[in-house]
């Protein structure tokens, strides 16, 4: 089969590789769509942690947002689970330590992550093999589009509730990326109103019907009830805690290249509650169900679809202007 292969930094082409075979308790995919996402990116430029730390290593596949249908199933599994729509969760815990025993499996130490920790390769190909633990099956009213932003979307959930608000609550998010407007979307469906941070020229927002869109030059004097960073820039967790209000809640979703420093002093004063989002393990379900309701349509966020011979320009930084944030992949193109 065709798939993308990363052999290091700024060194990605298609090549012809084996089929997966779908060993005890997994699946085999054909894979319909996937998302192109920063960490890919981090991972070709040869910046991504993981590469430092051990966890990962060139050569790999990457691709952990992607949806498709089963081919064919491994030892152990139903055959009903062939032909259906699914997509996957990414991050695969051992299933025995005390963090997966006690469902939080999303922060196993041992846990393999799809395109991204441990070898497991991920959806940038024309099949992936994963546990049938992981997967989820799609309803026919989420499309290819919408099944391959079901991952940055249960993210994205989870962190818009983490904020607790609703109706007669005011949000600010720092970052108007994928992660930063699929979060502002989750909030505006429940009732909150929503303002957004971004750099001068960051306008894509308003075309979602976000009217409340500013710089941290233009950021009005108002009291914010919670703040959620989407953003990679190690200043903003710090803006996020001076502007949000006394009692009110922090959100961190975004990851900075350098550490981000806050004072403590000020949460402990203001009495703020903090929370980091790491995984979308736990909001999944709920996404799926939302966007087969309608309560959420993330595919305007999809600014153009490639296949496989167009990774690595992706990758480099080569999109459309003016689009969405989100560049999906097509293996069978």
């Amino acid at each position: 089969m065709r798939a993308f292969v990363l052999a290091g930094p700024g060194q990605g082409s298609v090549e012809d590789v084996p089929p997966p075979v779908a060993g005890p308790g997994e699946a085999v995919i054909d894979v319909e769509r996937v998302g192109v996402c920063g960490t890919d990116v981090e991972f070709f430029s040869g910046e991504m942690a993981y590469l430092h730390q051990g966890h990962a290593v060139y050569p790999m596949r990457l691709g952990h947002e992607w949806c498709g249908v089963v081919s064919s199933v491994g030892p152990g599994v139903e055959d009903a689970w062939v032909g259906r729509r699914v997509m996957g969760d990414t991050m695969l815990g051992c299933g025995s330590c005390r963090r997966c025993v006690r469902g939080h499996q999303h922060t196993c130490e041992a846990r393999q992550e799809v395109g991204i920790r441990g070898g497991r390769a991920g959806a940038l190909a024309e099949q992936l093999a994963v546990p049938v633990s992981s997967l989820h099956g799609l309803p026919d009213s989420v499309d290819p589009v919408a099944g391959a932003l079901v991952e940055p979307g249960g993210n994205s959930l989870r962190a818009a509730r983490a904020t607790q608000a609703g109706p007669g609550d005011r949000v600010l998010v720092l970052g108007p990326g994928a992660i930063g407007l699929l979060v502002a979307m989750f909030l505006r469906a429940a009732g909150a109103e929503v303002h957004l941070l971004g750099r001068p020229g960051d306008d894509f927002a308003g075309r979602l019907g976000f009217g409340d869109v500013w710089t941290e030059a233009t950021l009005p004097s108002m009291p914010f009830d919670a703040v959620v960073d989407a953003s990679n820039a190690a200043h903003l967790p710090a803006l996020a805690l001076d502007v949000v209000e006394p009692g009110g809640r922090l959100v961190y979703i975004g990851l900075s290249g350098a550490p981000s420093l806050l004072d403590t002093r000020t949460l402990v004063l203001k009495d703020v509650t903090a929370v980091g989002i790491l995984s979308a393990s736990p909001g999944l379900a709920d996404c799926i169900d939302a966007y087969a309701r309608g309560a959420v349509d993330p595919r305007p966020l999809v600014a153009a679809t490639v296949g496989l011979d167009g990774v690595a320009e992706v990758l480099a930084g080569v999109r459309p202007a003016g689009g969405g944030p989100k560049i999906h992949v097509d293996p069978s193109r």
